[in-house]
């Protein structure tokens, strides 16, 4: 983020605007919709100043723009000169007006055009009645902090009330309607709302991939309880306000064990919180999700799932591996590669049998076992195999091997980031990124 926004209140305060011309008079009436005072000059002179809480160049002479930029920032007063980005303390947006909404979009100076182009977009997005919706909501903050002392218990009635019957209405310029709706709603509404969990797959780590469920669920949540794998682009697209807590382990390291998890879980849901609890990939896929649905469940707590992207998927699609194909695979297998007691414990001659795919999860470590167990029930150690780290990422690299070379080959290779192994005839079919 090169620029700190910020919405000023300029209502009855005064903004030096120096210059005459037609771009000066462009930015003149956003200033004055806001309510400020302008104070318009041709020319400059330090005293200009004295009083104003914002100063504007445009359409002036090189050396009067000069000399407002640097008393403007020497006097710790905000300075905009207008194409001129090493002049200024701050850059205007291209502004979406709903008032009392505003929609402010910047690039940084870098694309003026650009950050046009994307006010069209949301222009049009924005229902022309959303302040009036906004002002409805504003009218009733008082009632609602009286009725709802509870934050959580807030959070959940607007969330309610901001997308329901009291919205319509105020979209439909039925206001009179809309506040008896709203009223009813918030008279209605329960002060201490049950808490409940929603055991949400964030995918492989683009935010891209994200459903539109667990997007709308992110933004709603009170608590983010995440795992290590959730990347920060995902965990940005949460709630801003949402408490965000690191539960997750890398290797056998836990941040907080499994009983501790579902401790926390049930914890917050009594406390009435809106829980989301992030996983990379899918939930029900080698997530331990089965542990902290049995918890929620055996507490009374309400809780649901919801599916994301697994690592199988994505990192397939990412080497454009199929796991499927009519005469190579008939079947495809998910499998641990984790490791209890030194020992991998899988059914190596189920594994072993032609026509299927292998996806093993957490499977670099073992890899050296893995290879003997399919190799020793049974597998041509020249069946193709694959790593691919990062899948379904902008980083996804693959290194293509066979089950015969494949560990040795991975200890030189592998960087220690999120990485599956596919193992079987379609394998070979694909065509892996890059092994660099």
């Amino acid at each position: 983020m090169r620029h700190f926004p910020a919405f000023l209140d300029l209502r009855g305060r005064t903004v030096l605007l120096l210059g005459t011309g037609e771009v000066a008079a462009r930015k003149a009436e956003p200033l004055r919709r806001a309510g400020a005072i302008i104070r318009q000059e041709a020319a400059f002179a330090p005293a200009m100043l004295d009083g104003v809480v914002l100063a504007v160049g445009a359409d002036a002479a090189e050396a009067d723009l000069q000399a407002l930029s640097e008393a403007a920032q020497a006097r710790g007063i905000p300075v905009n000169v207008v194409d001129r980005p090493a002049l200024c303390s701050f850059i205007t947006p291209a502004i979406i007006d709903r008032a009392p909404i505003t929609v402010a979009v910047s690039t940084g100076g870098a694309a003026p055009v650009l950050a046009r182009m994307i006010r069209q977009r949301i222009e049009a997005l924005l229902p022309p009645a959303i302040g009036t919706l906004a002002a409805l909501a504003e009218r009733f903050q008082a009632a609602i902090r009286t009725r709802l002392p509870d934050l959580a218990a807030r959070r959940r009635f607007l969330d309610q009330a901001l997308t329901g019957a009291p919205a319509d209405l105020a979209l439909a310029g039925r206001v009179e309607e809309a506040e008896a709706a709203f009223a009813a709603a918030l008279a209605a509404s329960d002060t201490t709302p049950p808490g409940i969990v929603y055991l949400v797959g964030a995918g492989p780590g683009s935010a891209d991939l994200l459903t539109l469920r667990a997007l709308r669920l992110m933004g709603e949540a009170d608590v983010i309880v995440h795992d290590r794998l959730v990347t920060a682009e995902v965990l940005d697209l949460a709630r801003r306000d949402a408490e965000r807590i690191l539960v997750g382990k890398a290797g056998a390291a836990h941040s907080l064990p499994q009983p501790g998890i579902n401790a926390l879980l049930v914890r917050l849901a009594r406390e009435g919180k809106r829980v989301v609890r992030l996983k990379g990939g899918d939930p029900l896929v080698f997530g331990r999700s089965g542990d902290e649905i049995l918890a929620l469940r055996e507490a009374g707590i309400a809780h649901e799932v919801v599916p994301g992207v697994t690592a199988a998927l994505a990192c397939a699609a990412s080497a454009g591996i199929p796991l499927t194909h009519r005469d190579a695979a008939r079947t495809v297998t998910f499998a641990t590669g984790h490791v209890r007691d030194g020992v991998l414990d899988l059914d190596f001659v189920a594994l072993a049998r032609p026509l299927q795919t292998i996806a093993v999860y957490m499977g670099l470590a073992s890899l050296p076992q893995l290879r003997d167990g399919l190799v020793g029930a049974g597998m041509d150690p020249a069946t193709p195999a694959a790593i691919i780290e990062n899948g379904g990422t902008g980083g996804a690299r693959s290194l293509p091997a066979t089950i015969g070379t494949i560990a040795a080959l991975a200890e030189g290779w592998a960087s220690g980031a999120p990485a599956l192994v596919l193992v079987g005839d379609a394998v070979a079919l694909g065509a892996p990124p890059s092994a660099s």
